[in-house]
């Protein structure tokens, strides 16, 4: 067994670094207090810097922090950067870089050119965040070896750089070339090629073993960012990912097995307790409440269960299609006796908050609002495949309805014109959540659930899914240990759909003291997922990419 090696210093690298855009914001953001702790300020996170109007709500600039370091950079290599504290539990130190100079066709196709020469990355047919991707990721290559440089570091210090998908495969391919003493780790959370196979309504589990990486790629308009992507992962002197479903996918569309398996943590820094929780809830409670009724038209009962799912917007991936015909499923259940108000909270292609219903909460009007099943407007309408759904399966959210449905297409970062809550200050306000997917590498949205005491439907195709299975004594046949896991395949929506519904029925007819147990067992089965014990598999990574050196 080698033994333990550890770093010296850590950069890590994500386009959502100070950048809250999907799930991996939240690994980098849980993740970061606990290497913190060890690591102190030889932690670095680099992350996009495209904040010139408005200032960044994540990040807070230090003027004085590696000042010599940022005059010399920009003096060697013309990169403008700004230093501070990312502004999550740990505050750990981060560099922003500028990138948008150097985002010039010339440096493009020089990036290309020297990308095709060493490696063979094929960037012909890249369009779109494919160019930003290359121009940040090669400027990220270009930060951390100039900080090697200016710190004059040499192979006696170990120094890891970690980037994370393919939006940042160029700066590993960049200082494998140009400084091969520095550990390279390389993460894909999600395939580029596999969600794209998924997303366009292809069958992916039971053909994964006759899917070609390289020929899927080209079908699917993606060879640039998949050439890119799997070019990383095999330089990277040590490939992960975050769960085993991935790794198989990993193993099969890149041709490379992940070196280690990094399954995702928590940090419990995100949750209040004791009073603070109470209250906590309570206001989220309040909130969702007085947002339904003002929207619906009318009083909802007291005793409304909160049924909810959120994440990025991928209709098919996300199960969006299979939470709302669960829903409606739901409604015609004549066991049913509560009300429950299903919140579908994913951010869309949308305008602004709703001035009518905007108008309605500040001035408690008793006037109807139009289309009372969205918070916002959409630039698109039409075309937005949830409200499509919505009215497909005749959901009309009147008060005789049993299940009503509220699409908040917004990000909930606390200022979306409606709830004017975070994402989690919501989130501790519901009773259950459902997360139906059907491509999901880990699953945080699940995770978080659970750390709020929620109770949480996934299914087997999620890595967390998965992993809740192997460690509940019952499997996950049911939601009494916390997490409900559906059985999903390529074939059996219905039957998922079926049981999904089976579930949320099971929990509206629970008893109080019921309700109270299963939100105790969702909490414990939480702790086994913080990051002070998944650490362990990072440490692990570290290892085996220093090892190298």
């Amino acid at each position: 067994m080698t033994k333990e090696i550890t770093p010296d210093y850590i950069f890590e690298t994500s386009w959502e670094v100070c950048n809250q855009v999907g799930g991996i914001y939240t690994v980098l953001s849980t993740r970061a207090k606990t290497l913190q702790a060890t690591h102190k300020d030889k932690l670095i996170f680099v992350g996009p810097d495209f904040w010139k109007e408005e200032a960044c709500p994540f990040f807070t600039e230090v003027p004085s922090l590696l000042k010599p370091f940022k005059a010399y950079i920009k003096k060697n290599s013309n990169i403008d950067v700004r230093v501070g504290r990312w502004e999550i539990p740990g505050k750990p130190l981060a560099i922003l870089i500028d990138y948008a100079p150097f985002y010039k066709e010339e440096f493009c196709n020089e990036i290309y050119g020297k990308m095709w020469d060493s490696y063979g990355v094929n960037s012909l047919n890249g369009f779109g965040d494919y160019h930003e991707s290359a121009v940040f990721g090669t400027l990220v290559g270009k930060l951390v070896e100039s900080f090697y440089t200016f710190k004059k570091l040499d192979k006696k210090t170990n120094v890891i750089a970690h980037f994370n998908e393919w939006q940042t495969a160029f700066g590993l391919l960049y200082l494998k070339e140009n400084v091969p003493a520095i550990g390279t780790v390389f993460t894909t959370h999600a395939t580029s090629i596999g969600r794209s196979i998924c997303g366009n309504g292809k069958p992916l589990y039971g053909h994964l073993s006759a899917y070609n990486g390289d020929q899927m790629a080209d079908e699917l308009n993606m060879s640039a960012k998949h050439s890119a992507e799997k070019k990383a992962a095999h330089m990277a002197d040590c490939f992960t990912t975050v769960s085993d479903v991935t790794a198989v996918e990993c193993t099969q569309l890149l041709e490379k097995k992940p070196d280690v398996v990094t399954p995702n943590g928590f940090e419990n820094g995100f949750v209040p307790t004791g009073k603070k929780f109470d209250e906590g809830r309570k206001i989220a409670r309040k909130t969702l409440r007085k947002v339904s009724e003002t929207l619906l038209g009318y009083k909802i009962s007291k005793n409304a269960i909160f049924l909810g799912t959120c994440g990025r917007y991928e209709y098919l991936n996300k199960g969006l299609d299979a939470f709302i015909e669960s829903c409606k499923q739901l409604s015609e259940k004549s066991e049913l006796k509560k009300e429950i108000i299903a919140f579908i909270m994913v951010p869309g292609y949308m305008k602004g908050p709703r001035i009518d219903l905007q108008d309605k909460l500040k001035n408690k009007s008793k006037e109807d609002l139009p289309n009372n099943y969205i918070t916002h407007d959409l630039v698109e309408p039409a075309n937005d495949p949830v409200t499509s759904a919505i009215k497909w399966f005749y959901i009309e959210n009147r008060k005789e309805d049993k299940v009503k449905v509220i699409f908040v297409p917004s990000y909930l970062n606390g200022n979306d014109g409606i709830f004017n809550k975070s994402y989690y200050e919501l989130l501790i306000g519901f009773d259950i959540t459902a997360f139906p997917s059907y491509y999901e590498p880990w699953g945080y949205t699940p995770l978080e659930s659970v750390a709020f005491s929620i109770p949480t439907i996934t299914t087997n195709l999620s890595g967390f899914g998965q992993w809740s299975a192997q460690i509940m004594e019952s499997k996950g046949q049911d939601l009494s240990e916390g997490v409900g896991v559906v059985n999903r395949t390529d074939e059996n929506y219905h039957e998922m759909v079926n049981e999904m519904t089976k579930n949320l029925l099971a929990f509206a007819l629970n008893s109080a003291t019921q309700v109270e147990k299963t939100r105790a067992a969702a909490h414990q089965l939480s702790q086994q997922v913080l990051w002070k014990k998944f650490i362990v598999y990072y440490k692990e990574t570290y290892t085996f990419a220093l090892a190298k050196k």
